[in-house]
């Protein structure tokens, strides 16, 4: 370990990118940082301390709601356009199309058009978010210029960060958009170890052991699962050309049992949290029948059991959707038939297929549940240990932990391309 990450930075081209994305990840920070203007920082803070959806927000926010900052938001409004543009192609056969066949050219347009997408959806989040503070009494003196210039600030604020994402990704070292969340999570690390320090309490050891062990079993369940594959043996056929013969190797085809990475839990929380924002922005309608309805649909997400519920649900659906979207059985079936591979034990084309979709639709099952548990699992620990300021961010432990994954795995192979170069 120590030897590669010391040829991380002898090999110059792999330094410079790392070296790129820690800078980037800095201007993320300082621009996390940069607060909009008529902000009340201690309403602010008394609001985000007994408000935990405007925790959550503020974790995929990368914590630029904690500070009402210029990228309000984060990449939110980015991530609700990639799923709208995802459900698009399962609806849509012409997306589907441009999506999965197409090439790099209709991937390209795939992601252009989500780009073109994120910005009214940016409007509008930010228009939400901020009527919404203002309700509370966070921003003074909201002229009706100055919502505007508010407005256009944070929707700028989420399209920097969406192209921060994309040159990112364009190093190869991993997902510009996960990898600015981590960073986020990171971020907000000290903060939240200075609040359980501050609310110390020696009577509640045995709690604070147990729930230390969570985080340890969490971090190896989660790389247990991100790593775990299901092999599929695959041989290819012999055959003879020019009297010499050819084929006749054995390989495999590995499936991972969470194809769909961290990408369910971010979907799903942009979904799950949206009706209470709404509930909680009609709560303050002047109307009767509105604010009762708006209240009613934030008593009832903040319901543990009926929250975790819909929230372990939209995972699983996601995880499944995600699967379906990225692994497609009869591509691979018929790679596989015009290159002489076929599954042992198994007739090429359609049976190949069906035993393809069986096997990933059995694996989808438990990486699904698993991300459901891992989802829900701060508010079990929250209910069993009735302590508020003990929670073990589930999510946040998958996105840090996948990150540093998929980012080792990337150096990996950068590294070992280079050996064979030298070879």
């Amino acid at each position: 370990m120590i030897k590669k990450f010391k040829n991380v930075f002898l090999i110059k081209e792999l330094r410079s990118k790392l070296l790129f994305i820690i800078f980037v990840l800095v201007v993320f920070r300082l621009a996390a940082n940069i607060p909009l203007p008529g902000v009340d920082m201690a309403q602010l803070n008394q609001m985000m301390e007994s408000n935990s959806l405007l925790g959550m927000l503020n974790m995929f926010s990368g914590g630029g709601l904690s500070s009402i900052s210029i990228v309000l938001l984060g990449v939110g409004p980015y991530i609700t356009a990639s799923i709208i543009m995802q459900l698009l192609t399962m609806i849509s056969p012409k997306m589907e199309q441009m999506y999965k066949e197409e090439g790099e050219a209709g991937r390209n347009k795939f992601n252009m058009i989500t780009r073109l997408l994120t910005v009214p959806l940016a409007i509008m989040q930010t228009f939400a978010m901020i009527s919404l503070l203002k309700s509370n009494g966070i921003f003074h003196d909201l002229q009706i210029f100055n919502l505007i210039g508010v407005v256009i600030t944070a929707t700028a604020g989420t399209i920097f960060l969406m192209w921060l994402g994309e040159i990112i990704t364009e190093k190869g070292l991993g997902n510009g958009v996960s990898i600015l969340i981590f960073a986020g999570i990171v971020s907000s690390l000290p903060t939240t170890l200075m609040q359980l320090f501050q609310t110390y309490d020696s009577s509640q050891l045995f709690t604070y052991v147990a729930f230390l062990g969570v985080i340890v079993v969490t971090i190896l369940g989660v790389v247990f699962i991100t790593e775990g594959q299901r092999i599929i043996p695959i041989s290819y056929a012999r055959r003879m050309s020019g009297g010499a013969q050819y084929g006749g190797s054995k390989t495999h085809l590995p499936l991972k049992v969470n194809q769909a990475g961290v990408i369910p839990i971010i979907f799903a929380v942009s979904l799950v949290m949206f009706p209470r924002l709404i509930g909680e922005f009609m709560g303050n309608s002047q109307n009767e029948m509105v604010h009762n309805f708006g209240v009613g649909l934030v008593n009832f997400f903040a319901n543990n059991l009926y929250y975790g519920i819909i929230y372990f649900s939209l995972v699983a659906m996601f995880t499944y959707f995600y699967t379906a979207v990225v692994f497609d059985p009869q591509k691979i079936a018929d790679n596989l038939q015009r290159q002489g591979g076929y599954i042992q034990g198994i007739r090429p084309g359609k049976e190949t297929i069906e035993f393809l979709g069986k096997i990933v639709n059995r694996i989808t099952l438990a990486g699904a549940i698993f991300l459901g548990i891992i989802a829900i699992l701060p508010i079990v620990v929250q209910s069993l240990a009735n302590m508020p300021s003990l929670s073990v961010g589930g999510a946040s432990v998958l996105i840090v932990v996948s990150v540093v994954i998929e980012m080792i795995k990337q150096i990996d192979s950068q590294l070992m391309m280079r050996d064979y170069d030298r070879l």
